[in-house]
């Protein structure tokens, strides 16, 4: 892994709240879908598991898919599953909203699923255009 290359770390001008609701949008004028919109507010979720944070805590984690490429990709090889769920984390630090997204390089993805040369183009293409909608909803 490289984190200079694999994890994408920008910042937005809009509250976490802001920014979770344009994301949420602008991922879906994109055929994605964020999972977890329930649950995707961890002071929230943790709450409601008897988790405890202090007041100030506002991390965000939006996992996000594209059903209508995933159902095919995880159709033809389960062992692609390990990569799919895509985590974007929106949280504040030092009075700013932080985004954080990591992804994998290919050799990462040939070095986890084997035998499937066709896979790392592919997720690679998923991966930039996560990317691209985080700056989209910034």
């Amino acid at each position: 892994m490289n984190r200079s290359q694999d994890l994408y770390a920008t910042e937005s001008s809009k509250s976490v709240e802001q920014f979770a609701r344009d994301f949420t949008e602008v991922v879906k004028g994109n055929a994605f879908v964020v999972n977890n919109l329930d649950t995707m507010n961890m002071k929230k979720t943790f709450a409601e598991h008897g988790g405890k944070v202090s007041d100030d805590f506002d991390l965000h984690m939006m996992q996000i898919c594209k059903p209508t490429k995933a159902d095919g990709s995880l159709s033809f090889n389960p062992e692609r599953s390990i990569l799919m769920p895509k985590f974007v984390m929106v949280f504040s630090k030092d009075g700013k909203t932080q985004v954080r997204y990591l992804s994998y390089s290919a050799q990462d993805i040939s070095e986890l699923v084997l035998d499937d040369p066709k896979f790392p183009e592919s997720l690679a293409q998923t991966f930039a255009k996560i990317r691209s909608m985080i700056d989209e909803a910034k």
